[in-house]
């Protein structure tokens, strides 16, 4: 299984679902760094531009990138419904292989909420991290954030997570879910299925995801061999310190001079 299967499946349910999980709560984080960094800004992994949008707001130029068409979809219509995004772009390509080569530099590039842990082999990783040193001007910042209780989550078959209704729609939704542990790999599977039901009528979306979560040591050591200087550690979004028990893991390192 590859890091990207299942995710144009996923894409109409992920805003749905992350507004019951993480919601809003990093935004601030990334608001906060972008005006400290400065641009232009790239996103790795922009999804359907839950942080995308209010970096946008700021009135930097940002960039977002993600191989999903159907969630580059989602993050279209929105950007045409907003306002002040105007400095906002999108682009489907391969985070393995950034496609800005002739484009210029990055200030910032950003990698929120786990998106790096959508890469299943160390190959691809070690991949993206040379890509965006190619994209980033001299000493620019690359941040990244780790979801870290994901290998911690114990196997289950078949568990009710989330029940509700879409945000200004009819359907009502629901998400059964079961966790796969492959620790020998460092993977985590989800193996979700979505429930849309409007009166009588009833759809079922099945799909799997998998995530791959190395340690703290292990991700700097990859980032320092990629050519990266870590800068600091943070456990929250708020600038708590790092500890292997914290709620999040963000990684604020420098590119090459």
């Amino acid at each position: 299984m590859e890091g990207w299967h299942g995710w144009d499946a996923y894409a109409p349910f992920y805003d749905w679902e992350n507004s019951r999980t993480v919601g809003r709560r990093d935004i601030p984080f990334w608001r906060r760094h972008v005006a400290e960094c400065g641009g232009p800004v790239l996103e790795l992994g922009c999804g359907t531009g839950r942080v995308l949008l209010p970096v946008a707001r700021t009135g930097v130029q940002v960039v977002g990138v993600d191989r999903s068409t159907a969630m580059l979809g989602h993050a279209r219509r929105r950007l045409r419904r907003a306002r002040g995004t105007d400095s906002a772009r999108l682009v489907r390509g391969d985070i393995r292989s950034l496609p800005f080569a002739t484009e210029g530099r990055f200030s910032l590039v950003m990698a929120p909420y786990g998106v790096l842990q959508s890469l299943v082999r160390d190959q691809d990783l070690r991949r993206t991290l040379l890509s965006v040193q190619g994209v980033l001007r001299p000493g620019g910042t690359f941040t990244m954030e780790l979801v870290p209780d994901v290998p911690r989550w114990s196997e289950y078959d078949r568990r009710v997570s989330h029940l509700g209704r879409r945000r200004g729609g009819s359907a009502r939704v629901s998400l059964v879910e079961s966790v796969r542990q492959d620790r020998p790999r460092q993977l985590t599977v989800f193996e979700q299925e979505f429930t849309e039901r409007r009166g009588r009528r009833r759809t079922t979306h099945r799909f799997s995801l998998a995530f791959r979560t190395l340690s703290m040591r292990q991700m700097t050591g990859r980032l320092r061999r990629a050519g990266f200087t870590i800068e600091r550690l943070e456990g929250n979004y708020v600038g708590g310190a790092w500890t292997a028990e914290a709620e999040t893991w963000l990684v604020v390192a420098r590119g090459a001079l």
